[in-house]
């Protein structure tokens, strides 16, 4: 399970409203019969339209300043394994999707009019989508740019030569650019991995705009709060803030696991990427302690996601040669980099 918190990107260049974000969740519909759209949802609605949407988020900003962001965006990312838990990947993720807006809504340490704050304060919208496009930061992309470049170059030269701009031998080109093609290390379906294509298998995941202020438009509700967890004096009274991100990924998982009864594997937790960040030696120490068949499967897990695999690596973490180390530490740091909150 990954989950990002992206706050709302502000400045000259970018609009103070959420139109662009709403847009941009519609692309899937394009073409698409009106049966097998996916539309906005929140809490208790369902079929919400774009214009109730932005009307809504823009609408909830009372008293924030331009620099400040006016919604954040949640995306939800389930694994494969996970994903194959589920019955009906719209409908499943819908439900899980109001289940972590309770766990979201609890992970604040904030008081509304002497109560915790629940989902009914925040003002949400959620959309499933279930594609993906390869984009220029993923490894597969920057892999083959090489390859593009050259490709690109010979493709120039080609224009070129049929422009009478400079002499040589079209067919020779066309050849070293099928080579290209078929040399490029990251293939999908027989061609090489470009940004925009569409990745493949399932990619069914969750985005949800959330409202910087609460239902009431009185009080402001930041999941970038830099407290997590505390309590300040302010006008002769202790004030609950902060948001726990810790808390908020872990109930995530928990409520994935109680609602579709998942096992989930040491490599798939929140918990587990934290250490692997903090100390990857012990990340790496406890993954090699794991019982053989939970062990078997997190490395399997790995190297489905691309991480390089040594043979015969060494159970005792005293071994761990660092050469062995550092390789298996580039390929990790990549199949777990996230957004700018979170991972």
């Amino acid at each position: 399970m990954y989950i990002t918190i992206t706050p709302q990107k502000l400045g000259s260049t970018f609009s103070q409203s959420a139109a662009d974000y709403v847009e941009y969740l519609e692309k899937e519909n394009q073409n698409l019969e009106i049966e097998d759209m996916e539309h906005f949802f929140n809490q208790d609605g369902e079929k919400l339209n774009t214009q109730e949407v932005v009307r809504d988020i823009d609408a909830n900003t009372s008293k924030l300043k331009k620099v400040e962001p006016k919604f954040y965006a949640i995306t939800v990312s389930p694994s494969q394994y996970e994903l194959r838990k589920l019955q009906n990947h719209s409908l499943d993720l819908k439900t899980y999707t109001r289940e972590i807006m309770k766990d979201y809504a609890a992970s604040f340490n904030r008081e509304i009019n002497g109560k915790a704050i629940s989902v009914r304060d925040i003002k949400y919208y959620a959309k499933i989508e279930h594609q993906r496009t390869f984009k220029g930061t993923d490894v597969q992309v920057r892999e083959n740019q090489p390859y593009a470049t050259r490709i690109l170059k010979c493709k120039d030269e080609i224009q070129k030569i049929k422009r009478g701009e400079i002499i040589g031998d079209v067919s020779k080109l066309e050849k070293k650019i099928a080579r290209l093609e078929r040399e490029a290390p990251h293939q999908l379906n027989g061609k090489r991995i470009t940004q925009g294509m569409l990745k493949a298998g399932n990619q069914s995941h969750i985005h949800i705009i959330v409202s910087r202020k609460d239902m009431s438009n009185s009080y402001s509700l930041s999941p970038g709060s830099k407290y997590k967890s505390s309590e300040v004096e302010f006008n002769g009274k202790l004030v609950k803030r902060g948001f726990d991100r810790d808390a908020f990924f872990n109930r995530a998982e928990q409520s994935f696991d109680r609602l579709f009864k998942y096992e989930r594997n040491f490599m798939e937790t929140y918990e587990a990427r934290k250490q692997f960040i903090k100390d990857p030696k012990i990340y790496f120490s406890v993954l090699l302690g794991l019982p053989a068949n939970e062990k078997a499967m997190a490395f399997k897990m790995l190297r489905e996601r691309g991480v390089p695999m040594i043979p015969a690596i060494p159970v005792n973490k005293a071994q761990l040669a660092l050469k062995v180390f550092n390789k298996l530490k580039r390929g990790i740091d990549t199949a777990i980099s996230s957004g700018s909150i979170g991972v």
